[in-house]
């Protein structure tokens, strides 16, 4: 009689063994999921927390008009949009870079990495911007902070925390795009200096507070499927003279 055990889970390190008149092949078990821990820094909140600061004690100052610095100070109205363009296409930044550097941690981790940060900070601008309420330059309403600002540092700041270590180029490249950003809002009469200020700082905190959130999660169900997936589930093939058949186990 043949009897051939194969775990469903197992990935690699093959091995053959004969036993009288059966065959076994067996496979060595892997983590499925690599475990990435990452190492909280307090620091690394000085500076999103300090822009954030500079921004709202800029918005409290009476005569805003001193924070237009190169804005239009008339009201032609702006058709070029490419403002709104790069505040999304900022959230992918990191995956341009991904084609042209080594990245620290996967495609799926920063996806989710991404998803988290723009969660948070898609929430926290808008609340903001209703509890604030402030005129913009242009005089419509909710000016502070500008979301647009937020949106391109976030992507920017994802691509700074990833390359940071292998390319510096790649680390620091999407700042120069979301300053631009920043710059266009303010030409544009649409925020104010302070606005752009706080979005900037409200960006980079999202992406600090997504990473401290997002490896703790992960790491716990990379270890609760590790732990099982490989143990729990063996099929085998069952051939012999006559006839053959498939043996399961199911271990709870």
């Amino acid at each position: 009689m043949l009897v051939m055990n194969i775990p469903l889970y197992a990935e690699t390190n093959p091995t053959l063994s004969l036993t009288g008149d059966s065959v076994s092949l067996s496979y060595s078990s892997t983590e499925k999921i690599p475990l990435k821990e990452y190492k909280f820094k307090p620091t690394r909140f000085i500076l999103p927390a300090s822009l954030i600061a500079v921004g709202a004690v800029g918005t409290a100052i009476d005569g805003m008009g001193d924070y237009h610095l190169f804005s239009r100070r008339d009201t032609v109205k702006h058709y070029y949009k490419v403002d709104d363009y790069l505040e999304w296409g900022m959230l992918g930044w990191v995956f341009i870079c991904d084609l042209m550097g080594k990245e620290k941690h996967s495609f799926i981790d920063q996806f989710f990495l991404i998803a988290l940060a723009e969660g948070i900070n898609g929430g926290t601008v808008q609340v903001m911007k209703r509890v604030v309420d402030q005129t913009r330059p242009d005089g419509s309403r909710h000016s502070f902070p500008s979301g647009h600002t937020a949106n391109s540092f976030l992507g920017a700041h994802v691509a700074f925390k990833e390359f940071k270590d292998t390319n510096a180029a790649l680390a620091y490249s999407g700042y120069a795009i979301a300053a631009f950003v920043a710059g266009s809002r303010v030409y544009k009469n649409r925020h104010w200096f302070a606005d752009v200020i706080a979005g900037a700082g409200i960006g980079i905190l999202s992406v600090e507070l997504s990473y401290l959130i997002y490896f703790p999660i992960r790491n716990a169900i990379a270890r609760s499927i590790n732990s099982k997936a490989s143990k729990n589930l063996l099929v085998s093939p069952l051939l012999y003279e006559g006839g053959g058949g498939i043996y399961l186990s199911l271990r709870f």
